[in-house]
């Protein structure tokens, strides 16, 4: 009885979940690469003409797309280091024995708290304003100027707004993390004679895999996907130098009405995101160590 319980239970949770994951995810999913084999605008009373892999083989000459796809490569690779390295330094500084240890962790964190498109819009102020405000005050305008109108500077300040979002959250999981390791370990390798630096790259790193697996794992998905930051922040601009894969594909679907070869590219785009998150967990599980 206990048993069939158990099951009644299970099924009353689990059950409207998947109906949900499956018709929010797994059948547009389906329905979309259904269309990519097709060239259509979108307009159901129009015919949808089959081309078969047209459209894919027509991406490889895309030089939009390309170099869309390059900067996002470019700006997932200096996401990803800026994050993980910004989070590691915030999370060994809050578990030394500051008095504002407890506050450090609610500013650092509430970062993450923020929309996207209410970030985007913020720091949009911040470059425009105050950049320019600080730079005019201080002389030093080759630095502090508007990063969002040179094509050289803008996806640098996308990365320092999507580190500044995502750097606390990927701190509360190497926090859970240092918390872990036992202190035990650490006060062996201290009585051993191992300075600081050595307890962290010699003790804490190497136990610390299983939150590099998941924070490494988080930072590419979410740096590959970024579109709302991206929307508002540059809207792509200028000239398309911030145009990242995300919006590439929404501009391609909504803004030119191609809906097949914009399917397409969202199925490459999976096929990528998926082959590179996957290859990450792989290469990150085999090296964790077990305490």
């Amino acid at each position: 009885m206990s048993k069939r319980k158990d099951k009644l239970w299970f099924a009353l949770f689990t059950v409207p979940l998947l109906f949900i994951f499956t018709t929010v995810v797994i059948v547009p999913f389906i329905i979309g690469i259904y269309y990519s084999f097709f060239e259509w605008d979108g307009i159901p009373s129009n015919p949808k003409v089959f081309v078969g892999l047209d459209n894919f083989i027509q991406l490889f000459g895309d030089t939009r797309f390309l170099s869309s796809a390059w900067k996002t490569i470019e700006f997932t690779v200096l996401a990803l280091f800026a994050v993980n390295i910004l989070g590691l330094a915030f999370a060994l500084l809050v578990t030394t024995k500051l008095r504002t240890a407890k506050a450090a962790r609610t500013m650092f964190f509430m970062p993450n708290l923020i929309g996207g498109l209410i970030l985007g819009y913020i720091w949009q102020f911040i470059f425009t304003d105050a950049f320019k405000t600080i730079g005019e005050s201080t002389g030093m305008g080759k630095i502090f100027f508007n990063w969002l109108l040179d094509s050289n500077y803008a996806l640098f300040a996308l990365v320092a707004v999507f580190t500044w979002q995502m750097a606390g959250y990927t701190m509360i999981i190497y926090l859970a993390g240092i918390q872990g390791i036992p202190s035990e370990l650490l006060e062996a390798a201290k009585v051993d004679g191992a300075n600081a630096w050595q307890r962290i790259t010699k003790v804490i790193f190497p136990l610390l895999m299983p939150s590099f697996t998941i924070c490494l794992f988080l930072t590419l998905g979410n740096a590959f996907k970024i579109y709302d930051v991206n929307l508002s922040l540059t809207n792509g601009g200028p000239v398309n130098a911030t145009e990242l894969f995300a919006m590439n594909i929404f501009n391609e679907i909504f803004g030119y009405s191609h809906y097949g070869y914009g399917q397409a590219k969202a199925i490459l785009f999976f096929i990528v995101v998926g082959a590179i998150t996957l290859t990450q967990v792989y290469i990150t599980k085999k090296r964790e160590v077990e305490m």
